[in-house]
């Protein structure tokens, strides 16, 4: 699953993409995109890790890709913008509300509302260039009448999209679901927005717009992380003891980044299964409704195909009492079948024979 950060220039996305992999990479407004692997954090990892003392931890992991930024209404860099919007699963939209003479605005302006309209504009013109444009060949077709409910859906999606709304919000059957598929639309895709404000703002939460963004994602059902890029670069230099107090200090559970890779991971419908053991505690991923017997192949392809059960046993108990033996004694340990559908936070051991 791959995640892409969009958004204007000098917004601090590149920012976030850097703190989100821990690497140093950059890109210019006209560049190629880059990528990196994002670990996402999980407190239930790190209890596993120390229960198990394992040699090697592996947390779940998400492909990040810093996509160029984005001058509306330009052609500059458009071509890369698009393509790799096109790529990504789903995307984060970094959108500014900090107010620094160093680091001009594009728009000359602070206007977050008003950002977030001009890119997700492109993506509609996007996609509405792309089927208005399959509408225009299917009518030129000879065997048009053979394609009678392609034709009927993409004048549904036209207008829609007419009506400068997102694809994601049209109800579609199987079938249409199928055909959609095979578009790479833009605004089918699942959307975050993160909302980078002052580190004074940070506290305070007032800063202009903020009542009024927060509304407006409520209004799209859009879930919205606020954080201060330049506090959360202070945060990721310090040591974990550091960290706590820091956080502690500004009155902050948790850092806006972990909350972002948290959200984006849920976002893509995406679950996290564990497998423990001295020599490694990993973290699985897999999408929400996935059976046993296909988890079982994320691990390996012989054991699904020689797949026999599933031991299992959710993580809350297992934190609650503390060993598997414990488990046992209470009844807490299940034998699952390969339809059994895999929740996250299992905590599974796969039998298997090949």
């Amino acid at each position: 699953m791959q995640l892409g950060i969009i958004g204007l220039p000098m917004v601090g996305k590149t920012t976030i993409f850097q703190l989100l992999t821990k690497t140093n990479e950059k890109t210019s407004n006209q560049a190629k995109a880059n990528t990196a692997i994002a670990k996402i954090p999980d407190n239930r990892i790190d209890f596993l890790s120390k229960l198990y003392k394992p040699k090697k931890t592996t947390y779940a992991q998400l492909e990040i890709v810093d996509i160029p930024g984005l001058i509306s209404g330009t052609n500059k860099g458009a071509a890369v913008f698009l393509d790799s919007v096109r790529k990504a699963d789903a995307l984060l939209q970094v959108v500014r509300a900090f107010d620094d003479e160093d680091v001009p605005a594009v728009t000359d302006e602070i206007n977050p509302i008003k950002d977030i309209d001009s890119i997700n504009y492109e993506l509609l013109l996007a996609d509405l260039d792309l089927v208005e444009k399959r509408i225009e060949r299917i009518n030129e077709n000879k065997k048009k009448n053979q394609m009678q409910k392609e034709l009927s859906l993409l004048e549904k999606l036209k207008e829609t999209l007419s009506n400068e709304t997102p694809l994601l919000s049209v109800e579609l059957d199987e079938e249409e679901k199928l055909i959609v598929d095979n578009y790479q639309f833009l605004t089918t895709k699942p959307m975050f927005w993160c909302l980078n404000i002052g580190e004074d703002d940070l506290l305070s939460k007032d800063y202009p717009y903020s009542r009024d963004v927060l509304e407006y994602a409520k209004e799209k059902g859009i879930p919205i992380v606020e954080l201060s890029a330049s506090i959360e670069k202070e945060i990721a230099e310090l040591d974990e003891d550091e960290k706590n107090s820091f956080l502690e200090e500004l009155g902050i559970d948790e850092s806006g980044v972990v909350k972002i890779a948290r959200g984006m991971y849920e976002r893509l419908g995406l679950i996290s299964f564990f497998t423990v053991g001295d020599d490694e505690v990993k973290a699985w991923t897999v999408e929400k409704g996935t059976v046993a017997k296909k988890a079982a192949g994320k691990i390996h392809s012989d054991i699904e195909r020689g797949f026999i059960r599933a031991e299992v046993v959710e993580y809350d108990d297992l934190y609650e009492w503390g060993s598997m033996n414990a488990l046992k004694e209470k009844g807490l340990f299940r034998l699952e079948g390969k339809e059994y559908i895999v929740k996250d936070g299992d905590v599974i051991h796969f039998r298997f024979n090949v």
